[in-house]
């Protein structure tokens, strides 16, 4: 080979070596880009996996370009301020007991979870697809909401332990003497298929609170399917509007250890084969005639029984509670109104002698055999029939009413705008807390929970 010869192949090896690395300078590239697109998949960055080290949340908000996935009992520690913004979707790993998974907001902590009609927040299970996956009796998914705070309770000392939450986890404390307490607002919430079992009578409800005061603003939250009660109220002062609750386990209305709140537009819709009470009000616990006498105070009203065939109350008042219903719907249940008496003792039945327990301007229909002796019963020690004959005839004197308002009851939805008058004899609720409205019951000619709820947007309330 000559010199010119050797000289033209090394020209034609570097120009093969040159085009080899301009490939694998392109190959580089394209993966590097790629990998770069990669990272960015909206997926990946869009779910937030979140669990507590003792830490909470810290002061934050969660937006509604992301999912969040909530593992175990996650706090707003005392100090803190979660803000959730509307549209914002939270998922709750599952687990039961001490390995259930739920949020907790401690007492001096703060929630703003304020969604709109069109773009609710939703506190579901991981497993819900939200897509129809799940249905209205996948219960007990995961543990349910929990907020504390700082209002008065009726215990020996002013204070609790939450349910549901390890009495090792101090965070789990909540009652104090600021019955102005401010918690935050939450509304157009949807909390569905929780609820969680620590141990018997010792649980985790959809909505549980503690001690919450009336500075706290709830409105339009919906609880569907939880394992325990739907809202469990412990002491406080806080007042709720337009609140939907449908097929717990338990009651869908819990109050106890002194709560004196108001709510209004309350709709609670019990399952056939599951439920105790839809509403069961207790005084106190520990001790029982504590200070302050828990007296909640609800108004238009809708219950919805699980039929005469099942062996369930509408309303137990129990444990010194007094309370009062004015101007509400209590349909399709087998018995109504318990009230408990003791011998020698202050109890419920007392609190309606003293005129602090009261129900006056409702309608009941399909309630028993609708006569005033299945509706009004008297639990715990037999009075004698002088006083049960008393609580019997009040149905009447309050008044009340045997009366059909028109709400269509089926296996597969439920209309409840009334298509009978219910107007009739209202009674006014001297309290600005309470709208002056011209209707029995949770609904007008406007379903409020439109759009933004799953008991909408299934079809099952019309």
């Amino acid at each position: 080979m000559t010199v010119y010869q050797l000289r033209r192949k090394c020209m034609e090896w570097k120009n093969i070596s040159r085009i080899k690395w301009l490939i694998l300078i392109i190959v580089v590239y394209i993966g590097i880009s790629q990998g770069c697109r990669k990272s960015d998949y909206l997926l990946d960055e869009s779910t937030i996996n979140l669990s507590d080290n003792g830490e909470g949340t810290g002061t934050v908000t969660w937006t509604a370009d992301k999912t969040y996935h909530l593992s175990g009992f996650v706090f707003v520690n005392d100090g803190q301020t979660l803000t959730i913004e509307p549209g914002t979707v939270v998922k709750f790993k599952s687990g039961q007991g001490s390995q259930a998974s739920a949020l907790v907001v401690a007492r001096g902590g703060k929630i703003i979870a304020n969604g709109t009609a069109d773009k609710p927040i939703i506190f579901t299970s991981e497993f819900d697809e939200m897509n129809g996956n799940l249905n209205f009796m996948d219960r007990g998914l995961w543990g349910g909401l929990i907020l504390l705070g700082n209002a008065t309770l009726n215990t020996f000392d002013g204070e609790a332990h939450i349910e549901g939450i390890p009495v090792s986890e101090p965070r789990g404390t909540y009652g104090g003497i600021d019955d102005s307490h401010n918690a935050g607002s939450i509304s157009y919430l949807s909390i569905r298929y929780a609820g969680s079992i620590l141990s018997q009578g010792n649980e985790i409800n959809g909505l549980t609170v503690g001690g919450i005061g009336r500075g706290t603003s709830i409105h339009h939250v919906e609880i569907i399917g939880c394992a325990d009660d739907g809202v469990e109220i412990f002491g406080g002062t806080v007042d709720l509007k337009h609140i939907a609750i449908a097929f717990c386990d338990d009651d869908a209305l819990d109050t106890e250890l002194g709560y004196r709140g108001r709510i209004q537009y309350l709709l609670a819709i019990q399952d056939s084969l599951r439920g105790d009470y839809i509403a069961e009000h207790s005084g106190g616990a520990n001790p029982i005639l504590g200070s302050p006498n828990a007296q909640p105070i609800i108004a238009n009203a809708t219950f919805v029984g699980a039929g005469c065939n099942a062996n369930n109350f509408l309303i137990g008042f129990k444990n010194n509670s007094a309370g009062k219903y004015f101007n509400s719907l209590f349909l399709n249940q087998k018995h109504g109104v318990s009230i408990e008496y003791i011998e020698n003792s202050a109890d419920s039945y007392n609190q309606w002698l003293d005129g602090d327990l009261e129900l006056a301007g409702n309608y009941f229909f399909q309630v028993g055999t609708d006569t005033c002796t299945t509706v009004m019963s008297v639990s715990g020690d037999y009075p004698g029939t002088a006083a049960v004959d008393n609580w019997h005839n009040y149905f009447y004197t309050a008044p009340n009413y045997f009366i059909d308002p028109g709400i269509e009851i089926s296996a597969g939805f439920i209309d409840l705008k009334p298509k009978n008058d219910v107007s009739q004899n209202l009674i006014i609720v001297a309290d600005p807390f309470f709208d002056q409205v011209g209707y029995r019951g949770a609904f007008g000619s406007i379903n409020w929970l439109e759009d933004w709820s799953l008991l909408s947007s299934s079809g099952f309330i019309l």
